[in-house]
């Protein structure tokens, strides 16, 4: 099953497209959140690079976690450079993304280069269980993703359909059949963080 597949099966079955941002400091609040939310969510979003704590003792705990609640785990890295670099950033380094994160997000200011060096970090099996949200519109205040951006991002997506599941945006920017959207926004609390 591929993971376009496997994501929707979840949403299905749970009557869910709720993705919950785990957007925490410690590993122990992000597996909280994860236990109590697991049964109704479909992805869990984490952002690793701001774990004080992070371990794969962490990782191990999560993907276990993942597994009893069937919930896909989604780490809000933002990829956004060379190829090369890209590939090194998500297949090694102390987070080794690749091996426990299902979906990651990019930007894609570098081109085309910044998806094809996820793609050359997995193996062929890999490639069908893991894939790759491009961010295509912001909701920060003063982003500079313009439509002119917003449509290069599209097409970009587009034409790596075969591991990009979808898109991060404010509406729906793409036709193409299998491609999703992906709207952030739903809070627990009013407000922002008064940082944009």
């Amino acid at each position: 099953m591929s993971l376009r597949q496997r994501l929707l099966s979840i949403i299905e079955k749970k009557r869910s497209n709720l993705c919950v941002a785990a957007d925490f400091e410690n590993v122990a609040d992000v597996l909280r959140i994860a236990e109590q939310t697991g049964p109704y969510i479909c992805m869990l979003k984490t952002h690793a690079d701001i774990l004080v704590d992070f371990s794969q003792d962490f990782v191990a705990a999560l993907q276990v976690l993942a597994k009893r609640y069937d919930f896909l785990i989604f780490e809000d890295r933002k990829f956004a450079d060379i190829g090369k670099t890209v590939q090194h950033q998500y297949a090694a380094g102390t987070l080794k993304i690749s091996q426990w994160a299902d979906i990651v997000t990019v930007n894609v200011l570098p081109g085309p280069g910044v998806i094809q060096g996820l793609k050359a970090a997995l193996s062929e099996q890999d490639m069908q269980s893991r894939g790759c949200l491009v961010i295509a519109e912001m909701s920060s205040a003063g982003n500079l993703a313009t439509s002119e951006y917003t449509k290069k991002a599209v097409e970009i997506g587009e034409d790596e359909s075969d591991f990009v599941l979808g898109f991060i945006s404010q509406h729906r920017v793409s036709e193409k059949p299998g491609l999703l959207h992906f709207t952030p926004g739903v809070r627990l609390q009013e407000g922002g963080d008064n940082l944009g």
